[in-house]
């Protein structure tokens, strides 16, 4: 008689299903960046998670990613205050890359604009699946905030990896450097999700994060 899969078993395994598909997508399609992150992502990341809640779980999209907005001011604080700190680790990077001096990018509005809604909605992407999805499940099956954390955040990691090795744009140490850093932040983000119930700072924080590398990096 087959053991019944678990709950847990089930997400990691809907998770890998989704990573193999972006990694075959990433390694065989190199469309603008505007597409990958408008149509691609969302249709891989988010599109499958929606069904998933929907229809196996049953359970209305927003209550099963924990999104909400009870408490949207006092989240939004958070989310803002917590992305500016790790803004700083963009103009670190920069400093570092530019052999301990901090070159200013040129800003023009349209640019900067494009830059906001990209980081905007990757944040959202990985947000819905690495926090709202995988993390939230996590957390409900151990009831460890630890293990949850440090187990999605390595999930996480990996999500990057067919990003980081196939960007033109990326190399030598600033990989090892977006590495260690992607570790440390998804712990923080993770931490800051469980904490406040609520995807929303976990968005804002990523936002900027994404915003500080577009700037800086």
């Amino acid at each position: 008689m087959k053991k019944p899969v678990s709950p847990m078993q089930k997400t990691l395994n809907f998770w890998a299903i989704i990573l193999i598909v972006w990694s075959i997508y990433r390694a065989n399609f190199h469309l603008p960046e505007a597409v990958d992150e408008l149509i691609v992502k969302p249709a891989i990341f988010i599109l499958p998670v929606y069904f998933f809640i929907t229809r196996w779980e049953k359970r209305p999209f927003f209550a099963g990613i924990g999104l909400n907005f009870s408490s949207i001011k006092k989240d939004a604080l958070v989310g803002f205050g917590a992305g500016g700190l790790f803004f700083l680790v963009g103009i670190l990077a920069n400093y570092f890359k530019h052999q301990r001096q901090i070159v200013l990018p040129s800003f023009h509005l349209a640019p900067a604009l494009a830059s906001l809604v990209l980081a905007t909605a990757t944040s959202v992407s990985e947000e819905v699946l690495s926090r709202g999805f995988v993390l939230k499940r996590l957390y409900q099956e151990s009831k460890n905030v630890f293990s949850a954390s440090f187990l999605a955040s390595v999930l996480f990691f990996f999500l990057h990896v067919p990003i980081l090795f196939t960007s033109l744009r990326i190399s030598g140490g600033t990989i090892l450097f977006i590495m260690a850093t992607d570790i440390v932040f998804s712990l923080f983000v993770s931490f800051t999700y469980l904490e406040r119930k609520s995807l929303l700072p976990a968005i804002l924080i990523h936002a900027l994060y994404n915003l500080s590398f577009v700037f800086f990096v």
